[in-house]
This record gives C-alpha cells, sequence and structure tokens, in this order.
C-alpha cells in the first residue's frame, strides 16, 4: 500500500476555548493508502499539543510508517497497527489516522460500512452531545447556548474563574436541555468538591475530567462524594489505563487521537466493561472524516460526544453526522464519507 498525507486547515464556527486554552484554527493530517489494485481507505489525524502531537510530528511518524506499509497485507489489521506502535509509539493520532484508513479500505472491499462489518446496529448509537466553549462574557456565552438549541445535550466546558455563573446562565437560556460539564482537569479535588452543589442545582448529569489527569486519588475523592457519575478522560489513554481507575470513576471517555487506533478502542470498550464502567467515546476538532472513525463504534458506548465537525465552519467531507445530537451511520461502504459536492472518497 502507498501512503499519501497532507495537512489541512479548518476553522470553527467560534473560537474553541477549554480551560487550556483554545483558537479557532486547526491543522488536521489527512491519509489515504492506495492499495495495489488502486482501492482507497481514507483517515484523519486530529492531532494535540496536550499529547505531544502536532500536525508536523504526524507527517514526521507517517514518514516512519510508509516502508511498513508498502509491504504490508491490507487485510492484517492487528499485526499491522502492532507493527506502527513498535515502530513509533507515542504518536497517537498518527497511528489512529492509519487504523481508520485500513478500516476503511477493508470494509469497503467487503461492501459493508464498518460498524455492519463488526457486526454492529446502528440504530444502538447513543444521542452525541453538543460542546459549549468557554465564552468571554455572559452575552457570548448566552447567544452560543441560544445557537445550540437544537441539540438536546450539551457538554459544558468549565474550569474558568466564573464557573458558577456559566452553569447559571446555561440552564437559564436551555431549561430543558441535558447538562454535562468537564473541567478538563482544571480543579483541584476541593475546588471540585465546592462545585458539587452548584452542578446539582444546574442539574447536570455527568461531571468528566474534574482534576488533573495524573491525581487519581483526586478523582476518587471526588467520586465518593459527588451524587453524579464522574467520567475520566485524560487519566484514561489505552486500556492498560483502566483497571486502576475502576472505584476511582463511574466511566471513562475514549479518543482515537488519544489510543492510537480503532482495535484499541474496541479493547479500552472490552476492558471498560469489564470494570463495569460506563463508556463514552469523544474526539477532536476534526472534519467528518475524523469524526467517522469514532462513530462506528457508537453502537458500543453508553455516551457519545462526537461534535467535532458540526463546530466546524468549512468541514469539507459528508458522511456519518450529528443530526440535532442523533448520530446517523448511513448504509455507505467503509467508513462512509465523501467529498461535499458529490466527489467520492473511493473505494
Amino acid at each position: 500500500m502507498q501512503l499519501h498525507a497532507e495537512i489541512v486547515a479548518v476553522h470553527t464556527r467560534h473560537p474553541f476555548l477549554i480551560a487550556r486554552g483554545g483558537t479557532s484554527a486547526y491543522r488536521v493530517v489527512w491519509v489515504r493508502l492506495v492499495d495495489g489494485d488502486g482501492a482507497e481507505g481514507w483517515g484523519e489525524a486530529s492531532p494535540s499539543r496536550y499529547y505531544g502531537e502536532t500536525a508536523d510530528t504526524v507527517m514526521a511518524a507517517l514518514q516512519q510508517y510508509a516502508p511498513l506499509l508498502e509491504a504490508a497485507d491490507a487485510w492484517s489489521l492487528e499485526a499491522i497497527e502492532r507493527a506502527l506502535e513498535r515502530t513509533l509509539r507515542h504518536q497517537a493520532a498518527a497511528r489512529s489516522a492509519v487504523s481508520a484508513a485500513l478500516h476503511d479500505l477493508v470494509a469497503k472491499r467487503v461492501g459493508l460500512p464498518l460498524y455492519r462489518y463488526w457486526g454492529l446496529d446502528g440504530a444502538a448509537a447513543p444521542q452525541s452531545s453538543f460542546t459549549i466553549g468557554l465564552a468571554p462574557d455572559a452575552e457570548t456565552l448566552r447567544a452560543r447556548v441560544r445557537e445550540a438549541a437544537p441539540y438536546p445535550i450539551l457538554k459544558v466546558k468549565l474550569g474558568s474563574s466564573w464557573d458558577r455563573e456559566i452553569l447559571r446562565l446555561v440552564r437559564e437560556e436551555a431549561p430543558q436541555a441535558v447538562l454535562r460539564v468537564d473541567a478538563n482537569g482544571a480543579w483541584s479535588a476541593a475546588q471540585a468538591l465546592g462545585m458539587l452543589p452548584a452542578l446539582h442545582d444546574a442539574r447536570v448529569e455527568m461531571l468528566e475530567q474534574p482534576v488533573a489527569g495524573h491525581d487519581l486519588a483526586g478523582l476518587r475523592f471526588v467520586r465518593e462524594r459527588a451524587a453524579l457519575p464522574v467520567v475520566a478522560d485524560e487519566s484514561c489513554v489505552t486500556a492498560t489505563d483502566i483497571p486502576r481507575l475502576a472505584g476511582a470513576v463511574d466511566g471513562v471517555n475514549i479518543k482515537l487521537a488519544k489510543c492510537g487506533s480503532l482495535r484499541e478502542a474496541l479493547r479500552m470498550i472490552a476492558v471498560a466493561r469489564a470494570h463495569d464502567l460506563r463508556v463514552m467515546c469523544g474526539c477532536m476538532i476534526e472534519t467528518t472524516l475524523g469524526s467517522a472513525a469514532a462513530a462506528q463504534l457508537a453502537p458500543l458506548l453508553d455516551d457519545a460526544d462526537l461534535d467535532g465537525a458540526a463546530l466546524l465552519a468549512d468541514d469539507p467531507f459528508a458522511g456519518p453526522a450529528m443530526v440535532n445530537g442523533r448520530l446517523v451511520l448511513g448504509d455507505a461502504p467503509g467508513l462512509g464519507v465523501t467529498r461535499r459536492g458529490g466527489d467520492p472518497v473511493r473505494g
């Protein structure tokens, strides 16, 4: 297989800010694998500096992976993914793009959507949340919540100097919405404890990563005192992290750009279920090409946060989509992605 890659800039409708900062411009990497008969598989890397990756490091990693892929049998998914990890381990976003392209290619060859190739029922996909990022002022926040009115589940980013006021304003503008909160590890355990009454008053149904990723004792402290589920994101990268999180959280948030591949994501789901944990899958800021790969996992999830493409102003792809919070996987083979305007992402 020949590997082709390019860096592409995409832009969010509004500056997307979380506790660690943010911007409105993001660089993603599109990956295309072309087999000897011309069949293609596509994937996307959405790197995060938090995990030590940029679009440039993704391109450098792909150069290391290219020789391995040239000699590989496209059907040998497990062997290829393990070989990629041995070649260059700490480049999860790059590996996840190759994994998505490989699975896209294989599922196209058998003429099935990937989720059906796995034996899953698309109708079992949960609704996805829509993220409300940190805003500079109350009026901007109100406007963004009103703009998100079609979405029944809102995930509210916190970790600011006015978190309680944010919760009050969001609930005021969206009295019927299901609210989830993500602090992205910005609070101490004591701060999280102090926020619990405000979360209760705002009828928040889930709290994601209240304390720093390394602070498992803090997660356990909060979980033991919270009346709502606590979910780990930054604390949970791969399947090996899950056993130590059992008892400290109620669930885990899986992301392809963290764990490195679709097959690792499947392992994480299995391990989480074995430990009786709630399973969510999230995303980065990415196009439909990126979110389509994670969407294939949706029938296996309790919760979804696959709104990355919905946050963009210039998504060039169409495919499995979040329609007013409902995940629609479709019947097209592979990841089911096409370029807008009708140009196919070929099989």
